[in-house]
């Protein structure tokens, strides 16, 4: 009778131990396995939320087989206390290893809502998108104007600014923006802290998109990008071509403003890059029109009108028409493309170039060329007019 109730005992325990080993061997394989979400979604993570929270709510979202599982996995895998918050992008098909790997490891939102001050020539935007799961773009709320004489906050960008999709924030230059409208636009920011009491040198800054946070400063914003421009320019003149007519990275940054302003088609900077080369070798006066008028206006805003006849005479030290050399400063900040089409412009014969009325321009080797391409564009004008 005792030898029966051990031999059952015994049986008893290594079936337990069978079972107790499958369950983790299904568990494990569970864990790792393709999960059974069927399209990609946003998971928010709050300040404050437990693991718990974040495992309940992805079962609700149809991401993971067992909340239960999914917490006993990051016991066991030591990420229990991991967790960041933030809004993440979770794939179809993620599993339940590949999602915390995502919540405990990034620390940084890869999906939501984000809010981009672009800073451009001509004005200043605050856009607020949003990341579409399905389909992985950017789908934009709202949009306004932070410069207007009467700013209107569309509710739809307040909505997402102050709800629960703890946004992203980020600000963009334009290329060819100028430092006053960069520090003007930072100050328009109202979470950034801190005053900019001098506008940063000319040129200094690297036209890009940086993420900001609330709290950074202002300074702080400017100091990043100026090391991102140092970076460039620095690059720029290590590998600039020989017998360059320019003698410092600063005149090289010089150039590279004007080019920025003439053009802002990506294929022919290197051409018109070439036409001021050209000119600088042969003695010539650059004659550039953007030149003129940031000596008109110091960078602080667009001129809105057409230059008139005094203005192209009138002896300044940014009027080319009247200087025989490159203007004492940078007259905006140019972008990578521009100052490595300073460093290496085309080889060409090309001493003049006019706008073509396609947003490019047509470049000559002669005044005769000249003078019938701007014949030509003065017709298109006409004719838009």
């Amino acid at each position: 009778m005792m030898r029966s109730v051990v031999s059952n005992l015994f049986t008893f325990l290594i079936v337990a131990l069978a079972i107790g080993a499958g369950a983790i061997f299904w568990g494990q394989r569970t864990f790792v396995a393709q999960g059974p979400l069927e399209e990609a979604i946003c998971l928010r993570v709050a300040p404050g939320d437990s693991l718990g929270v974040v495992a309940q709510r992805l079962n609700g979202e149809g991401a993971i087989a067992s909340p239960t599982l999914f917490r006993v996995g990051s016991n066991y895998t030591d990420r229990s206390g991991d967790l960041k918050f933030g809004n993440y992008l979770v794939p179809a098909g993620a599993s339940m290893d590949e999602i915390l790997d995502s919540v405990t490891q990034g620390g940084a939102s890869t999906c939501g809502a984000e809010i981009n001050y672009r800073v451009g020539v001509t004005a200043i935007t605050a856009v607020a998108r949003e990341l579409n799961p399905s389909t992985g773009r950017y789908e934009e709320i709202a949009e306004y104007d932070l410069v207007a004489d009467e700013v209107v906050i569309p509710e739809e960008f307040t909505s997402v600014a102050e709800g629960d999709a703890v946004p992203r924030y980020r600000v963009t230059l334009a290329e060819g923006v100028t430092s006053w409208q960069v520090r003007d636009a930072l100050q328009r920011i109202e979470f950034l802290t801190g005053d900019v009491e001098d506008v940063p040198a000319e040129g200094s800054l690297n036209p890009n998109s940086y993420e900001i946070r609330e709290g950074d400063t202002r300074v702080s914003v400017i100091e990043r990008m100026q090391a991102a421009q140092d970076s460039v320019l620095a690059t720029a003149w290590a590998e600039r071509m020989d017998e360059l007519p320019v003698d410092s990275a600063e005149e090289l940054l010089i150039l590279a403003s004007l080019i920025e302003k003439e053009t802002g088609v990506s294929a022919e900077r290197a051409q018109v890059a070439s036409v001021f080369v050209n000119r600088l070798r042969l003695g010539m006066r650059l004659q550039t029109d953007p030149t003129v008028i940031y000596g008109i206006t110091n960078g602080e805003g667009v001129l809105g009108r057409g230059l008139r006849r005094s203005e192209l005479d009138a002896s300044t030290p940014y009027n080319t028409y009247v200087i025989d050399s490159l203007p004492p400063t940078p007259i905006a900040n140019p972008g990578r493309e521009a100052i490595m089409a300073a460093a290496n412009p085309d080889e060409t014969p090309y001493i003049y170039f006019v706008a073509d009325g396609t947003g490019g321009h047509a470049f000559a080797e002669t005044l005769a060329e000249h003078n019938s391409n701007v014949a030509r564009w003065r017709e298109i004008e006409a004719q838009r007019n």
